[in-house]
């Protein structure tokens, strides 16, 4: 009987432990904290400023098409170009060195335009005394005054017809017109430059092709003009020249 009452009381107390301090109920998970994003102090402010982020992001995404077509890059990049295939060797320079050559070459060109849009754009609006759309308008008049510069006027008068305008001032028309005019200029100076720049190339190998046919030797005349075109480029100082005509092609 007393072996009994002990474990009961063993049984009891074992149960007041698992039920009490034993095994206490683990808290609860703290709420996960909420994230709350706001753009602006009213509805309206929101929705504006939401939309210059996007328009923000979308300029961005075209930064490389801006800087390739609205810049002095494609005349130079498709000049180098030319050239490298004038003198026969497709290999060197590089595509990278060409590019590269070709951008550092950009950045030269339009330091004066990137100066005039800093001082006259970047700064009033960073310093907030000017809104997002008249920072906007002072970046774009030097870099279309360039565009202008260098686009023939009947490029500008053929993208007019095709946008059906008419007889429009040039200070009246729109970037939408004066971009692809630019851009269709640009290659049309890039290849009048290009065929410049094969001639005396040319010249070579005729020269060469006519002593090997007059001498019987059926051999490839490359062979023979490339160490002649490459010793021509290197005694009148060939990239001297090239640069400096693309460079002062501009007028900048």
């Amino acid at each position: 009987m007393r072996s009994f009452c002990h474990c009961w009381w063993l049984v009891v107390l074992v149960s007041l432990l698992f039920s009490g301090s034993g095994l206490a109920q683990q808290p609860a998970p703290p709420a996960a904290p909420a994230l709350s994003i706001n753009l602006g102090g009213s509805e309206q402010g929101s929705v504006a400023t939401a939309i210059q982020i996007v328009a923000m992001m979308t300029l961005l995404t075209l930064a490389p098409s801006i800087l390739m077509l609205m810049t002095s890059f494609t005349r130079i990049v498709i000049v180098l170009g030319f050239v490298r295939s004038a003198i026969g060797v497709q290999g060197a320079p590089s595509n990278q060195i060409l590019i590269g050559m070709s951008l550092f070459l950009t950045f030269f060109i339009m330091a004066p335009i990137g100066k005039r849009i800093h001082d006259d754009a970047l700064q009033p609006y960073m310093a907030k005394t000017i809104s997002t759309d008249q920072a906007l308008d002072r970046a774009s008049a030097p870099l279309r005054s360039f565009m202008v510069k260098q686009t023939r006027a009947t490029e500008i008068d053929f993208f007019l017809g095709l946008s059906g305008r008419g007889p429009t001032r040039i200070e009246e028309v729109p970037i939408n017109v004066i971009a692809p005019a630019f851009v269709v200029s640009e290659l049309r100076t890039a290849f009048q430059m290009g065929f410049l720049v094969f001639i005396p190339f040319l010249i070579i190998d005729f020269l060469v092709a006519s002593t090997l046919m007059s001498m019987g030797m059926m051999m490839p005349p490359v062979m023979i003009s490339l160490p002649f075109k490459l010793l021509l480029f290197v005694l009148v100082d060939g990239w001297h020249l090239v640069v400096r005509s693309l460079v002062e092609s501009f007028g900048v």
